[in-house]
């Protein structure tokens, strides 16, 4: 087996990707950082403690997705994503399209309950089994299962709802 990394090498290797994440959750880049501060603030203490390899990894993104719903619960409103922070959309015939359906997309999501919303990005943005992400949110994987389930019918429905006004 290999040799772990120390700390400051898995805070310098895993930061990005880690802040990537938390900003999906919280949609506030701010936030993100805060969060991804806190988890690794919380886990510097014990960081020897912790398991090794992908399950230290899998600690870590719980660590960091349970930061995210604590900054989530302790901001009072939902800010609305500034869409100069939104990744580039591939240039196509007519962008303005595509940029308007993921502009949407990331509106949508931001409205979602902060469990759902952790879930739904840990599913489709982490590529997370049901399982992954009952352990990442620390509940059951039917509970996962079921928050999956719910934004996606909420998401249906909002996109729905948005065809039927037009």
């Amino acid at each position: 087996m290999g040799v772990e990394p120390s700390f400051d090498d898995y805070v310098r290797a895993r930061s990005d990707g880690l802040l990537r994440l938390a900003w999906l959750i919280t949609r506030n880049w701010e936030d993100a950082r805060d969060a991804v501060q806190d988890g690794f603030a919380a886990l510097y203490p014990r960081w020897h403690r912790l398991p090794e390899g992908d399950r230290r990894h899998a600690y870590v993104s719980r660590t960091v997705v349970n930061a995210c719903l604590a900054v989530i619960r302790r901001r009072r409103a939902q800010p609305v994503a500034d869409p100069s922070v939104l990744a580039e959309a591939p240039v196509s015939a007519d962008a303005s399209t595509a940029i308007a359906a993921a502009d949407e997309a990331w509106r949508l999501c931001a409205e979602l309950p902060p469990a759902q919303r952790a879930a739904v990005v840990l599913r489709f943005y982490r590529d997370y089994s049901f399982g992954q992400i009952a352990e990442a949110l620390g509940c059951p994987e039917s509970t996962a299962r079921s928050h999956v389930h719910r934004a996606m019918a909420t998401l249906r429905s909002r996109l729905g709802k948005g065809d039927d006004d037009e």
